[in-house]
């Protein structure tokens, strides 16, 4: 089995309020939702993380852990505590975020007792996963980490997977964004690019602008994903299998990345891996919060079948 390792931050979640009452207490984050998936796929998934001493930091431990999320990697940082976000959700199910994020202990990940153990371990990964947030989160030497991690990754055979999910409110000026975004894509196997993200990064442009950006840069693997509309991976288009209305599409290009990663692991064409993204998706998207709980409706054993 491929061993698998994501980087990146897991916070509470506050999820499904209304007014003052009705929230409900979780947790996520773009790469935890990832690795969380794929877990409840049967793959052997780390998260490289860090959290505090704090009760919440203990409670998220825990719940990773009984996800089948390997936690050997997230490391404690013993003056900071996870950060903490809130979803709404407008009519259209289309989800916003608030966010208390900015002195949460993975911030100082690369810069905690344990890194250089863990790093070791992490670099012996079959896959390495991380995203733009990931690198947001990270002052400039934890990033210049990240990608020296990369690079010792695919130096050992593995491979990389790299997911834009630009959230401008979390960089300094656009400039940074932009520079840390091409770096990335230097340490790049497969790309995750949603056409949105292009778009505020690198200004207007379609589906085979991204395409021809991210293979101009090595990147060898591109799905561009587009939402409602599908994605484009190998030039093709792969549409959803159903149209849906979502109730809360908070954690879809999560999912997607889970579903579609798994598949490829699995010995799956892009095209069949982009078909099982879109199943995973597109459950999630009918469901409240970013990591749904299991249902009759889930589609992991199908998926896991092949």
């Amino acid at each position: 089995m491929a061993r698998i390792v994501v980087v990146g931050e897991g916070m509470v979640e506050l999820a499904g309020g209304g007014g003052a009452t009705g929230w409900q207490l979780g947790f996520g984050g773009d790469t935890l939702n990832t690795a969380v998936h794929l877990a409840r796929l049967g793959d052997d998934v780390a998260y490289l993380t860090a959290l505090g001493t704090d009760p919440f930091s203990d409670d998220l431990r825990r719940a990773w852990a009984a996800e089948g999320v390997d936690t050997a990697l997230v490391l404690t940082d013993p003056d900071r505590r996870p950060g903490l976000y809130a979803i709404t959700n407008d009519p259209d199910g289309e989800r916003h975020f608030t966010y208390w994020r900015s002195d949460s202990a993975a911030r100082r990940l690369f810069a905690l007792s344990g890194i250089g153990f863990a790093l070791e371990v992490a670099a012996r990964a079959d896959l390495l996963i991380f995203s733009m947030i990931s690198l947001a989160v990270l002052p400039a030497d934890g990033r210049a980490a990240l990608f020296d991690l990369a690079t010792r990754v695919r130096a050992g055979g593995g491979r990389v997977a790299f997911d834009t999910n630009y959230r401008s409110a979390l960089w300094p000026d656009l400039a940074d964004a932009r520079a840390a975004h091409a770096a990335a894509l230097r340490v790049t196997d497969i790309g995750l690019p949603t056409i949105e993200d292009e778009a505020a990064l690198a200004g207007p442009g379609g589906p085979v602008d991204v395409l021809t950006l991210w293979r101009a840069a090595g990147v060898g693997e591109v799905v561009v994903k587009r939402g409602p509309d599908g994605c484009i991976v190998d030039g093709v288009d792969v549409a959803p299998p159903v149209r849906l209305m979502p109730r809360d599409t908070s954690g879809a290009g999560d999912a997607f990345n889970a579903g579609y990663l798994h598949a490829r692991l699995a010995g799956r064409s892009p095209a069949g891996a982009a078909l099982a993204g879109h199943r995973l998706a597109g459950w999630v998207v009918m469901n409240r919060g970013a990591i749904p709980a299991i249902n009759a409706e889930a589609p992991y054993a199908a998926l896991t079948a092949g």
